[in-house]
């Protein structure tokens, strides 16, 4: 999850097969498949994480939270408060 590719190479943005996504340093599970969604950004997106611990949030700005793996403290990149599928919804 923290290794991202530019110039439309990145390979899990449209992937939608079921699964859970884990950190690439020590395979702690971060996000479920089921909260995947479309997005036009070059990076896969989900709504929720696993659970509450599954990530650590640090504000950067009023909408955006940079976020760690929960366990090792990898950066996986942020959070984007009220950018999700739906209203009031985040997208990470």
């Amino acid at each position: 999850m923290s290794f991202c590719r530019f110039l439309g190479a990145e390979i899990y943005k449209d992937h939608f097969k079921p699964g859970i996504y884990v950190c690439s340093k020590c395979n702690h599970p971060l996000f479920s498949s089921r909260s995947k969604f479309p997005h036009s950004s070059p990076w896969p997106a989900f709504t929720d994480t696993i659970r509450e611990d599954s990530v650590t949030k640090m504000m950067e700005t009023l909408t955006a939270y940079k976020v760690l793996c929960g366990k090792c403290g990898n950066g996986l990149g942020h959070e984007f408060v009220n950018d999700g599928p739906e209203e009031g919804r985040s997208r990470f």
